[in-house]
């Protein structure tokens, strides 16, 4: 170790057992009007942001507008024999706050296929990548490169008034969404089917179409692809991806540049890359215990070494839900209408009854309920699509309707530069020193 770095070390180190003890003796202490442990705990539960598109309750889940996920379901138009909600129906709901209606969203669609022209430098770009770069880092690298194309920025450039940056941050949020499904399969087949290519269908649905170039023809995949990026098109604004979008874009950033790093934030283990944690620790799971049948006991010890390694069980937990995940049981309703025979599904739905029972016995986790993660891998795998490390360019397609049509809200709202007042832990302790003091008076 260099000397610099050891010296770090040392220092680090010295800092965060004191920053522990600080916090186990005045961690519920008011500063300004939150609590210590809030200014050292990632901001948690601090209310400070407007967020129009979707509104999470700890115990509800999410809301788009008001409205729960099975009345999504029951609500929102449909692709003509399909029972799940289009995702273009929940963009137009989450833009403007009402349902629409089956003419409304057609219109939007075939809006999307007019602006869903690629420009051919993108795809030459992602050809000068090694074939073996994560999925994640090629998708948001495809959209900063079609950056070059904002109507923002061109407009701001030339003197556009404050009272347009609406006007022109809708533009492209239009046209990247219309955009996202063609890139994202372009890398899909890149990558895993030897850069073959399938042109998109202009007759099909934004998310049959994203399936159908993916090579996905299969109805039931089509399906659950509009199910899949309905229900993970946004969280409110404070999850990571989302509160990127819009950390960036307060900047007056353009749509790409702000979704090009709010992908950059869901390809993080701790947010969207779960999805890919956890089918690969199911798999494993599977190919340990020798059988694609095991019993609940079998999986119960299981989950017991995975804890006792001092590993996590992914997708169980969440940092706001205090009840299962309206999107698990969403998925979980789907593949009891679809998929009920399939092992992979039948372990994941024993999992549910196994985990959280555990977690709870341990007295630590204030969640002990499945995420949205814990149940799409075993789907995706059961349609044939094996490629977990792609799974997680699918949620950044769906996640972009919520934080880009946030991002038309905020431009539209003139909401400021965000800018959080940060201190260091010599403040912190200056802070504690100067309330002794004065308690002692």
């Amino acid at each position: 170790m260099d000397a610099l770095k050891q010296l770090f070390y040392e220092k680090s180190n010295a800092l965060a057992q004191e920053v522990k003890e600080i916090l186990k003796e005045h961690g519920n202490k008011q500063v300004d009007d939150v609590q210590l442990n809030q200014v050292y705990g990632g901001m948690r539960d601090i209310t400070s942001m407007i967020w129009e598109p979707s509104l999470l309750d700890s115990e509800e889940g999410i809301r788009f507008r008001g409205f729960s996920i099975p009345e999504l379901r029951e609500k929102l138009p449909r692709a003509p024999g399909g029972k799940e909600p289009l995702p273009e129906g929940l963009f137009w709901l989450m833009l403007v706050g009402e349902i629409p209606t089956k003419e409304q969203v057609k219109w939007l669609t075939e809006n999307w296929v007019r602006r869903a022209n690629v420009p051919e430098h993108v795809f030459r770009m992602i050809d000068t990548l090694p074939i073996e770069t994560h999925p994640m880092t090629q998708f948001s690298m495809g959209v900063m490169a079609m950056q070059n194309t904002s109507i923002f920025t061109q407009r701001y450039s030339s003197g556009m008034n404050k009272t347009e940056y609406w006007d022109a941050t809708y533009e492209d949020t239009m046209n990247l969404i219309a955009r996202l499904p063609r890139v994202a399969a372009y890398i899909y087949r890149r990558i895993y089917h030897k850069g073959e290519q399938i042109l998109p269908e202009i007759s099909m649905d934004w998310g049959g179409n994203f399936a159908h170039m993916l090579g996905m023809e299969n109805e039931g995949f089509k399906e659950y692809m509009r199910l899949f990026l309905t229900i993970h098109a946004d969280h409110e604004g404070g999850n990571a991806s989302a509160h990127t979008c819009h950390l960036v874009g307060s900047t007056l950033s353009d749509p790409y540049l702000s979704f090009s790093a709010s992908l950059n934030a869901l390809s993080g283990p701790l947010h969207g890359l779960a999805n890919q944690e956890v089918i690969r620790w199911v798999i494993k799971m599977v190919d340990t215990l020798g059988t694609t049948k095991p019993t609940r006991e079998q999986i119960s010890d299981y989950v017991k070494s995975t804890l006792a390694s001092g590993r996590v069980v992914p997708g169980y937990g969440h940092a706001v839900l205090r009840k299962p995940d309206p999107r698990f049981m969403a998925q979980r309703q789907f593949a009891e209408d679809n998929v009920p025979d399939s092992d992979l599904v039948k372990i994941v739905w024993k999992i549910f009854d196994v985990v959280p029972p555990i977690l709870s016995s341990l007295g630590k986790v204030k969640n002990p309920w499945p995420n949205v993660d814990a149940h799409s891998g075993a789907l995706l795998v059961h349609y044939g699509m094996k490629e977990y490390n792609y799974y997680t360019v699918m949620f950044g397609v769906s996640r972009a309707l919520g934080v880009l049509a946030a991002q038309c809200w905020a431009r539209a709202l003139s909401l400021p530069l965000e800018r959080p007042k940060s201190v260091t832990t010599a403040w912190v302790k200056d802070f504690l020193a100067k309330e002794a003091a004065v308690v002692q008076g």
